[in-house]
């Protein structure tokens, strides 16, 4: 029987466990994207607490472009120093880190007046009223160098690997979506072709990082939205050839946080009621198990994952072979360990969502607690 507490190898890199903590925008760099010292005491927290992995807050890869605030950075050399400083740290208690890197695109209302947005076309984003400019080929140039440089960046900071964000309706989705893709040229139409930005942005990282780095994606399974988006069999395409091309790893979300359709209906890829029913739970399952009979690189599923025994039957039960927990983890840091210790009691987290509305992303019954 498989364990989520499994020791494997994922490239060259040591997991202690198959627990990774996904990506979460804490909102707690500076102005300019650098690490302060109460961002790093929430991955040190993350780091004791026993997850193997951690994936961080994305990370934005060119100076004029942020879309939230307090992002971390990672568009110059300026980072490297206080990021080595940063991943010396987690490793020293066995944990591995991860970069995400990504251009937001307009799911953003933040300094939206004083820089331009770049996006696959020209056109408005119906949840935040921002307006994007259609990329030039230029433009596309520069944005693949950009994720290049930011991942070598990375790797010289001391990182572990780098995941490039392709989902929730930030741009590189934006490029897959035929709901936001217009474009006549050869990033547009056909699936390959709305795909050739992010094939370009691969080989451009493994070009600079080089073969032994691993490189991971961040892929939405479909936008969730009836007419017009991305579908399972177009990502199913996109994540299949990026095996080929030699991706690491495939982390496997959905929805599309722009589309006011699929935040309606709950489709999004942080979803409430989860703890309703075990039934909710890891609500990405179906497509990451059919991804990963049809790829031979891990599959890591993220999305309502909650109690060890739904994970480990997914475990036991399909090719999936890592599980990315998010807000379960900003509720107890510490879960992971608890767990190992044999406490099986399910989660503290409700998926209320109200840590997305409080400073740091802090989990409000620990700070209802608190107070």
């Amino acid at each position: 029987m498989k364990s989520i507490f499994d020791k494997s190898k994922l490239l060259n890199m040591n997991m202690k466990n198959r627990i990774i903590r996904g990506a979460l925008w804490e909102s707690l760099a500076d102005d300019k994207g650098h690490m302060t010292k109460e961002l790093s005491n929430i991955y040190e927290e993350l780091a004791k607490g026993g997850v193997g992995t951690i994936i961080t807050g994305y990370a934005f890869v060119t100076e004029g472009e942020q879309p939230n605030p307090g992002m971390m950075g990672i568009y110059d050399d300026s980072f490297i120093s206080e990021y080595k400083e940063f991943t010396d740290m987690i490793h020293g208690y066995g944990a591995n880190i991860i970069m995400q890197i990504a251009y937001g695109g307009f799911m953003t209302k933040f300094n939206v007046g004083d820089r331009t947005i770049w996006g696959p076309s020209t056109m408005e984003n119906e949840v935040t009223k921002t307006w994007a400019k259609e990329m030039t080929k230029d433009d596309i140039k520069y944005l693949v160098k950009a994720h290049g440089d930011a991942a070598l960046r990375a790797k010289k900071s001391g990182f572990d690997g780098v995941e490039i964000h392709c989902a929730h309706g930030y741009l590189l989705s934006q490029f897959l979506s035929p709901y936001y893709n217009k474009r006549n040229d050869e990033y547009g139409g056909s699936i390959e072709n709305r795909g050739r930005i992010v094939f370009e942005i691969f080989k451009d990282i493994r070009e600079k990082v080089g073969e032994d780095f691993p490189i991971l994606i961040k892929l939405n399974s479909a936008d969730y939205v009836k007419e017009g988006g991305l579908t399972q069999e177009e990502s199913l395409y996109i994540a299949k050839r990026l095996a080929n091309l030699g991706i690491n790893a495939i982390e496997v979300s959905g929805g599309n946080g722009s589309i006011k359709e699929v935040i309606a209906n709950n489709l999004g890829a942080s979803r409430t009621k989860v703890v309703l029913s075990k039934d909710k739970e890891s609500y990405f399952r179906e497509y990451s198990a059919k991804l990963a009979e049809e790829v031979d690189v891990p599959v890591i599923l993220i999305g309502g994952n909650r109690h060890i025994d739904v994970m480990e039957d997914i475990l036991n039960n399909s090719k999936i072979e890592y599980f990315s927990l998010a807000r379960p983890l900003t509720a107890e840091p510490d879960l992971i360990n608890r767990w190992e210790r044999g406490d099986l009691r399910k989660p503290k987290c409700i998926s209320c969502n109200q840590c997305y509305n409080t400073p740091g992303k802090r989990c409000i019954l620990n700070l209802k607690k608190e107070i």
